[in-house]
């Protein structure tokens, strides 16, 4: 059983396509057939059905899925090893992040480790944090910084490293905020308190949230229960960056990190109001990071409380 037929075998699993298998691998067609049907020679068993033009994985395909990986797994972990013996870091490491993680908090720590490691190969994707977790799940990364699940997940280890405080945002010159200050006033101050009643005003104007389904909007969903709010929720989008533009140019109001206002936007404090998102590292519970993973896990925790970050 030959190292490149698994790793064809993988591939063609994950994109469901012999074409953009041959485009990834820079192989002819024909050639991603053959390894196919050399591994399937080799196994007794079919691994994937074609169905009008589909590739899909067999009963058999799906056995060996996993087993596959692993071997690419362990592979890639003792060429690790051998180059670690010699000082070296080295090897591929696959990882995802989210995108207002990556835009806010990882450059610094990239710009180091890629500095530090040269020889690894970082093969770095955005993903929704729900997509990521997914993907360590199905061994398919190694290593994802992210919004934490809100409960735990039963193969998945998750390492806090950041609070991020969420905080309700409006536009400068919001109806509801010239009702309640001066126009004086409010020009002159990014900071004003909402009582109870503000709240419930403030619910009925058009909100933009995160959408059904994310970790984010799965906790600001139990905050809004807490004060008995059912926001009218006009638009929904999974970037926070994209949410404060709209909310900077009067498109609705939202609840952001408190890292992304600034004077473009008033922020409104409640008393009780404490929305905050666990943003960390998840990993597999059964996997071995490689060298590479465990410096950049490394890494990670370091410079977060070497520079003592509040997020």
């Amino acid at each position: 059983m030959d190292i490149p037929s698994i790793e064809t075998f993988l591939s063609v699993a994950k994109k469901q396509s012999f074409s953009l298998t041959a485009e990834s691998m820079y192989l002819t067609q024909p050639a991603i057939s053959k390894r196919i049907a050399s591994l399937e020679r080799e196994l007794n068993c079919k691994l994937f059905d074609r169905i009008k033009k589909k590739i899909i994985l067999t009963e058999a395909g799906r056995l060996f899925l996993p087993r596959a990986q692993n071997i690419i797994n362990e592979l890639k972990a003792g060429k690790s090893s051998l180059a670690e013996m010699g000082g070296i870091i080295s090897g591929e490491l696959s990882m995802a992040t989210s995108h207002h993680i990556g835009l806010h908090h990882l450059p610094p720590v990239l710009k180091q480790y890629v500095n530090e490691y040269p020889r690894v190969n970082l093969k770095l994707d955005f993903m929704d944090s729900e997509s990521a977790c997914l993907a360590v799940e199905n061994a398919e990364i190694e290593v994802a910084v992210i919004t934490l699940p809100n409960e735990p997940v039963l193969y998945l280890n998750q390492v806090r490293i950041w609070d991020d405080p969420m905080i309700i945002a409006i536009h400068n010159d919001h109806p509801l905020l010239k009702s309640i200050v001066s126009n004086k006033s409010y020009k002159k101050t990014n900071d004003l308190v909402f009582n109870k009643k503000y709240l419930e005003e403030l619910s009925q104007y058009p909100a933009i949230l995160p959408e059904k389904g994310t970790y984010t909007r799965e906790l600001l969903d139990e905050y809004f229960q807490k004060f008995n709010l059912n926001p009218h929720i006009k638009l929904s989008n999974n970037y926070l960056e994209t949410i404060k533009m709209m909310v900077s140019v009067g498109l609705g109001w939202s609840v952001l990190p408190k890292t992304l206002i600034d004077d473009t936007l008033t922020a409104v404090k409640t008393a009780d109001f404490t929305a905050s998102r666990a943003l960390g590292i998840v990993t597999h519970k059964n996997r071995s990071l490689s060298p590479a993973a465990q410096k950049m896990v490394q890494l990670i925790t370091k410079y977060n409380k070497a520079n003592n970050i509040a997020i």
